[in-house]
Parts: structure tokens; sequence; C-alpha cells
């Protein structure tokens, strides 16, 4: 499943992020996953807004790249999303945001991780607390 660049574990991509569009960068040190999404107008509603539910897609993207870390930075094991709580705090039309996870507690099962996301000059866009599980190998 994974592809070992250098020091960064890198995951397959998958349908969804080859329909969406965005990037996944697990290069931070710490394991704190980002997601980048540049948007365009597939990207938005009804309002010409960036759509809520792709917000809370690129979350639970970085935020579940952060829980595998949070297990084993190298190995990088598949996780499960048990909950994302997703607060929406700002709209956004165009640019490029970034999706940020920093894990905040957890065990062995279980990780426990923060998410924000910001447009590309600084703006909190929205945030996530979300609970994930370590996948078991099959």
């Amino acid at each position: 499943m994974k592809q070992n660049d250098g020091d960064h574990p890198r995951v397959r991509r998958s349908g969804c992020q080859n329909a969406v569009g965005f990037e996944i960068d697990l290069s931070d040190p710490e394991g704190c996953a980002r997601c980048h999404l540049t948007i365009c107008e597939d990207h938005l509603n009804s309002q010409g807004i960036l759509h809520g539910g792709i917000i809370a897609m690129l979350l639970d993207v970085a935020c579940g790249n952060t829980a595998s870390a949070w297990f084993d930075r190298q190995e990088h094991p598949m996780v499960l999303t048990l909950s994302l709580n997703t607060s929406y705090v700002a709209a956004i039309r165009k640019g490029r945001v970034t999706a940020v996870g920093r894990p905040s507690g957890g065990g062995r099962k279980l990780a426990h991780i923060h998410g924000e996301l910001h447009s590309q000059d600084g703006v909190l866009i929205a945030t996530a607390a979300g609970v994930f599980k370590r996948g078991s190998a099959r």
C-alpha cells in the first residue's frame, strides 16, 4: 500500500484523491499530515463557496494520515475514522486551502486528532476533532 520516499512515507493515490485533486504532504517531522487543494469550480456548492462535504473530506484526510503517523511513522498503517466533528468557521470561494492534523492523544488502538483548514492567507475556514482506530492487517 505504501511506498517510501526517503524518510517520508507515501500512500497510494485513491480514486477520491484523483477525482477531487487534493495532494497529501507527509513530510512534517512531527507526523502532522497536510492536505492541499486548489479550489476550482467543481469544488463549489450552489452558493459559489467551497462545499462543506469537501471541507470535511480534506480534514478527514489530514487527520487520518496524522493518526496513521501517530501509530507508526514509517509503516503508515491503515486507519478507520470512528468520528469526525467538523465546525465551519468561514466561507471561501477561490484559492488554495490546506488542512492540517495534529495529534492530541491516544493509545495503541485509538488516536485523537484535531484538524484545521486554512486559506492560503491564513484565514481559518473550519476545524475538526476526530477519533481514529488503527486498522488490522488482513
